[in-house]
């Protein structure tokens, strides 16, 4: 499979949004890379496909700016390019919760890597002896094409959604352990710190998400495949394309 995909986010304060719109599409096209990457004064999130020699070039140029310096991809490969052009848009939030106090950069929550998760539902509870409680961050259509099936799993249509209804929820996760997850680490990412300002204990995300659970665990325990917000729809558990019934028309976005 000659096409590389890429996913990476990262959340840092930005200033500069229009002109790093603007360097950040000359590149790609410079480039011939196709994709989509969201920028917003809470950071950036990407999603792009093309040549390695291409990618990595736009990696090296991308961490330059020692704001990305750190930032590391998730990789998958496909036969086709799945995006039909490049875009670079500007948004409020990288990812839309509309909870404003809530802020990655100034620190996550605790990370759970995909070998101790794995471990936790082979042995059926934490290295404590705690019950795992899996909270699927992703809208229903997403879950559709795949999921832990153990997970609770609220049916949302937007991410928004999601805070209201683990409210009305709490007592199911008291003295346990929660491990939370999404595509690619980025929903959790943010969700983890909600549950903890609302007080709750023992909350975990899930470090990178399914597709990097997928790389290093193999998709252990995992039932379907994983939706991605690309033309290929969804990948299985060893990162290839899968087929999938969802519509394009429920793409609205582009996350991880």
């Amino acid at each position: 499979m000659p096409i590389l995909n890429i996913s990476a986010y990262r959340f840092v304060s930005l200033d500069d949004l229009p002109a790093l719109r603007e360097r950040m599409l000359a590149q790609c096209h410079a480039l011939a890379l196709k994709g989509t990457i969201l920028l917003a004064p809470e950071g950036i999130n990407l999603f792009l496909a093309g040549p390695r020699e291409a990618i990595d070039a736009f990696m090296d140029w991308l961490r330059s700016d020692t704001r990305f310096a750190d930032m590391q991809p998730k990789e998958s490969f496909s036969d086709d390019v799945p995006f039909k052009r490049m875009r670079v848009r500007l948004k409020k939030e990288i990812i839309t919760l509309r909870h404003p106090t809530i802020r990655p950069e100034g620190g996550r929550a605790p990370a759970v890597d995909a070998a101790t998760l794995k471990r936790w539902l082979d042995q059926g509870h934490d290295d404590e002896g705690r019950e795992v409680v899996l909270l699927d961050t992703r809208n229903a259509y997403e879950t559709d094409v795949g999921m832990f099936p153990q997970a609770v799993d609220y049916r949302i249509a937007s991410f928004t959604e999601l805070p209201a209804a683990l409210a009305a929820d709490r007592a199911r996760y008291d003295d346990k352990t929660v491990v939370s997850y999404c595509t690619g680490g980025i929903r959790c990412e943010k969700f983890a710190l909600h549950m903890q300002d609302i007080g709750m204990q023992r909350v975990f995300q899930l470090e990178g998400g399914v597709l990097k659970y997928f790389e290093e665990a193999g998709g252990a325990h995992w039932q379907g495949g994983c939706f991605v917000f690309d033309e290929r729809g969804a990948v299985d558990k060893t990162l290839s394309p899968a087929t999938t019934d969802a519509s394009p028309d429920t793409r609205r976005d582009t996350v991880a």
